[in-house]
């Protein structure tokens, strides 16, 4: 019995490699150097919110499998926050607060980001990206282009098989050029 409690699920296996992509993809430095996303702690959530996000958005096409995976992929998430948090030194007692205060800006981020992509609305998702990425009440080039890629990026995971997406996911190329 304590063997299966702590034996590796093969969906926690999924939803980490998941996770690692979507991170390697948030840390990508075209990012920070051509499209103007500040190298802060912060703006680095943005990016890895939103490649979340975009992950989780393709995953739910596929069903209840996909949803089961997206879940899965989120609680990855939230635990990554939790144990960047410890590592930064926050101590135990405050932790909790913190990770409300993060669980909520990463919700708002979410659906505020997931309804502009759905709808296909560009200018709604640039504000939201200059909104929280780089406080500006108005979309800058910058993230128009963050914007555009993306859109892109949805549909580049949108038009790989579910099994691909699954083993490696092959994002679009971000680009400043693109916008």
């Amino acid at each position: 019995m304590l063997r299966n409690l702590f034996k590796s699920r093969p969906s926690r296996q999924v939803a980490e490699r998941l996770y690692a992509a979507c991170a390697a993809q948030a840390r990508r430095p075209v990012f920070y150097t051509d499209m103007g996303v500040p190298d802060r702690i912060d703006a680095r959530f943005e990016l890895y919110t939103l490649h979340v996000l975009l992950m989780i958005l393709r995953l739910r096409d596929e069903g209840q499998a996909g949803a089961d995976t997206a879940q899965d992929l989120f609680d990855t998430y939230v635990s990554a926050l939790d144990n960047t948090l410890r590592e930064l030194g926050v101590g135990d007692v405050a932790v909790g607060k913190k990770m409300r205060r993060l669980g909520e800006a990463m919700y708002g981020r979410m659906m505020a980001y997931e309804t502009a992509i759905l709808a296909g609305d560009h200018d709604a998702l640039a504000t939201a990206l200059s909104r929280n990425i780089l406080e500006s009440d108005s979309a800058t080039p910058e993230m128009r282009a963050m914007a555009d890629y993306a859109m892109r990026a949805r549909g580049a995971v949108g038009e790989q098989s579910f099994d691909a997406v699954m083993s490696a996911p092959a994002w679009a190329e971000p680009s400043v050029a693109a916008a």
